[in-house]
């Protein structure tokens, strides 16, 4: 099995990059969605609604089944062999993973609040959680390519 890893490394790698970079949009438009979906009159409810589905369909069409291959093609580049956990990088990288995974859930959970009606977060908070993700992704690729740790 693992030879077979090794064979498709560059494929693995390929669709791993390639799912990350969808994952991260998701991750970046979505608390933006959020901003305006606030942010819009009250009362619209023609806004309201194109807001939800505009939420929905980002987070159920791109975020989920981009989220679940980064996952899939990380776990099977693990196989490859090609991590020294010795190290610290695949650690840092590890945890900034877990935390962006976090967040992707507590924006499922913010999109469902907000279709519910329970609109208890200000647009100033959504602004400022937009910048986790890429907090998390300077972790990432810093750990991955300069391998500082």
């Amino acid at each position: 099995m693992n030879d077979l890893l090794s064979t498709a490394y560059p494929w693995l790698l390929s669709l791993h990059i390639l799912s990350f970079v969808a994952w991260m949009a998701g991750l970046f438009y979505l608390p933006r969605l959020f901003v305006y979906h606030v942010e819009a009159a009250a009362g619209d409810a023609g806004r309201e609604e194109m807001f939800q589905v505009m939420e929905r369909r980002l987070l159920r069409a791109i975020m989920n089944p981009a989220m679940i291959s980064t996952w899939i093609f990380g776990l099977l580049l693990i196989g490859t062999g090609v991590v020294d956990w010795s190290s610290l990088w695949p650690w840092t990288k590890a945890a900034a993973v877990l935390a962006m995974t976090w967040f992707h859930m507590w924006c499922a959970r913010q999109r469902k609040a907000l279709a519910a009606g329970h609109v208890d977060v200000p647009g100033r908070r959504y602004r400022m959680m937009n910048e986790v993700p890429t907090v998390l992704l300077i972790v990432i690729v810093l750990s991955v390519v300069v391998k500082p740790f």
